[in-house]
């Protein structure tokens, strides 16, 4: 595999950098409890399929009976806000390590479609904040994934950036967005024919 001259890295969060599903599964779980709900049960299976897409899509696939409901999605909102910090996920292997030494040579950033909270939450769990330039969520602009990517990218002024992520739908974000793309096949999602593969975090040091 050959190396390639990027500039920056923007990373996804869920199933790139940490698999957090249990602790989404609980939050949902919780919240529908106090919804009197509690007859839609959130499996880990569940979430996972839903694994990079918004909050409104999710909720009208899990709980279509609150789509649209703002002080149910007000409610899990300010679950995730009480609960993730104490919570948390499992980073991937090696992904500390090879964060930090990224940042020696490049910009790193977060896209995500998560909550406004949910990258603020990962970096406060991971102390990986100082290494990271800036984040942007579906949950801070309401934009979709594509549009934040560019975002990022016009914000900062990036000529040649990588994204990592792990679904087709970060693959289809980065091709309408103009980024190379960098599938974590060890992530939720399945990519067909991605621009570079990686089989464990780490091998992102071998395309750079």
């Amino acid at each position: 595999m050959g190396c390639f001259a990027f500039d920056s890295i923007i990373f996804d969060m869920d199933g790139t950098l940490w698999d957090a599903v249990d602790s989404y599964c609980r939050i949902w779980n919780v919240t529908l409890t106090q919804f009197n709900a509690a007859e839609t049960i959130v499996s880990r299976e569940t979430l996972i399929g839903m694994m990079g897409k918004t909050i409104d899509e999710i909720v009208l696939s899990i709980a279509p009976q609150f789509n649209g409901d703002n002080v149910f999605i007000s409610r899990l909102i300010e679950n995730e806000r009480l609960m993730m910090p104490h919570l948390g996920g499992r980073l991937y292997e090696g992904v500390a390590e090879t964060i930090r030494t990224l940042s020696e040579n490049y910009k790193l950033f977060m896209v995500s479609n998560c909550l406004k909270q949910g990258l603020p939450d990962f970096l406060e769990f991971t102390k990986l904040s100082p290494y990271i330039t800036d984040t942007l969520s579906n949950g801070d602009t309401g934009l979709g994934k594509a549009d934040n990517i560019a975002l990022i990218v016009r914000r900062h002024d990036l000529h040649t950036p990588l994204y990592v992520g792990d679904t087709r739908g970060d693959y289809d974000a980065c091709r309408q967005a103009g980024v190379t793309f960098a599938w974590a096949s060890y992530g939720f999602g399945k990519v067909d024919n991605p621009p570079f593969t990686l089989s464990k975090f780490s091998d992102i040091l071998s395309i750079l």
